[in-house]
């Protein structure tokens, strides 16, 4: 789950991590409220779930209150749109008003997990600022990284590592070696999967300040932290993601034309790949799971349908727990139910396959069955790049 920038603030705040005094505010009536309240400059932020803001104009700066009143009516309502956000933009509903700060440096800092190593990751530069990811890409011997084995946990000797690399002055290392120690504390008491802290400023009056804030939380965790769960936004979520989490569908919206519904992370993956390969474009992950309903592959197909990008439908599921014949039952009902205006593809493999194989092509209804993966996924490739 992601949370909006002055939200990670917060709880940056509560573990004693400095930030900007700011508020939020949803008109610019209220912004220009808020700063006359902090004094100028400040600084007006567009609050959604994504990256690359000011670049897409959505940070400004104000030297006075109705300066600030100006760019808010810019900025709020506005389809935003940045590197992560797609070309459809984000619509901004919210800003947060903050003081404007001297900056000496930026610096970078964050916390993921590393898959390979199974363990977290601290990593740190002292190139901070909207051009982190190209620093990653074109000089990654700036980045400095410090892995920490959960058996063991953080220590001092990590903090150091860190603080050393970023060439810090000797009067800030000892509040560095503390915020870095909050950030991993944050980072495995709320269950995050990525925290991250750019830039991470060094002020003219020497003092370190978490000038921007990002953190997300593992989904599977949140059950443990209601005051995170609190943080949700669901204006913030894609609308068929949010309706398949509804009814216990893993669905991830992408920006291909080919509609994906298949049983299975691994499978889905492995369907998304082929159909690359065939030289199409998945246009979402989707896994129904190994129990699915005929509820629920009615649910399916009505999300997949609902992307107006989709051109072509793949039904891609291998018989294990869900038996082929019983999916095949599912897919017949629910296109009885939703309209289908588009052609489907259907691919049935293990267990009562060639039952499940049998009722579709005896349903009367227009569906194209597959033989094998590749089959399946050139026929549909096909189709879709016609």
């Amino acid at each position: 789950m992601k949370i909006h920038e002055f939200q990670a603030k917060k709880i940056l705040s509560d573990y004693g991590i400095p930030v900007p005094n700011g508020l939020i505010a949803l008109s610019s009536e209220d912004v220009k409220e808020i700063a006359r309240k902090l004094g100028v400059p400040v600084v007006v932020k567009a609050q959604i779930h994504a990256g690359g803001r000011g670049k897409g104009g959505g940070v400004k700066l104000a030297k006075s209150a109705n300066e600030a009143y100006e760019l808010a009516k810019s900025i709020i309502g506005l389809q935003l749109v940045t590197n992560q956000t797609g070309p459809e933009g984000q619509k901004v509903k919210q800003v947060l008003v903050e003081e404007g700060l001297d900056i000496e440096r930026e610096l970078y800092i964050g916390i993921v997990i590393n898959r390979e190593q199974g363990m977290p990751v601290i990593m740190a530069s002292e190139s901070g600022g909207m051009e982190i990811e190209e620093v990653a890409a074109k000089t990654p011997e700036k980045i400095i990284k410090v892995a920490v084995d959960p058996a063991t946990g953080f220590s001092g000797m990590h903090a150091r590592k860190i603080v050393f690399g970023l060439n810090l002055s000797k009067d800030l290392i000892k509040p560095a070696s503390a915020i870095i120690s909050s950030l991993y504390k944050i980072f495995v008491e709320k269950n995050c999967s990525l925290i991250e802290i750019n830039p991470f400023i060094i002020t003219k009056d020497q003092k370190l300040v978490a000038l921007d804030a990002k953190i997300n939380f593992d989904d599977d965790a949140l059950y443990q932290h209601p005051d995170i769960q609190k943080f949700f936004d669901a204006d913030e979520q894609e609308p068929l993601e949010l309706e398949a989490s509804r009814n216990n569908l893993n669905y991830i919206k992408l920006n291909g034309n080919v509609g994906c519904m298949v049983n299975g992370a691994g499978l889905a993956m492995a369907t998304m790949d082929i159909i690359k390969l065939a030289g199409a474009e998945p246009a979402n992950f989707l896994d129904v799971g190994g129990g699915a309903s005929s509820e629920q592959v009615e649910c399916a197909f009505r999300i997949l349908l609902s992307d107006k990008n989709v051109k072509a439908v793949l039904v891609n599921i291998f018989g294990g727990i869900l038996r082929c014949d019983r999916v095949a039952n599912g897919i017949i009902e629910a296109a009885k139910k939703v309209e289908l205006n588009v052609p489907m593809f259907i691919r049935l493999e293990g267990t009562n396959a060639e039952e499940g194989r049998r009722i579709l092509q005896e349903s009367g209804l227009e569906f194209e069955v597959a033989t094998t993966f590749d089959d399946a996924a050139q026929k549909v490739a096909r189709f879709a790049t016609a």
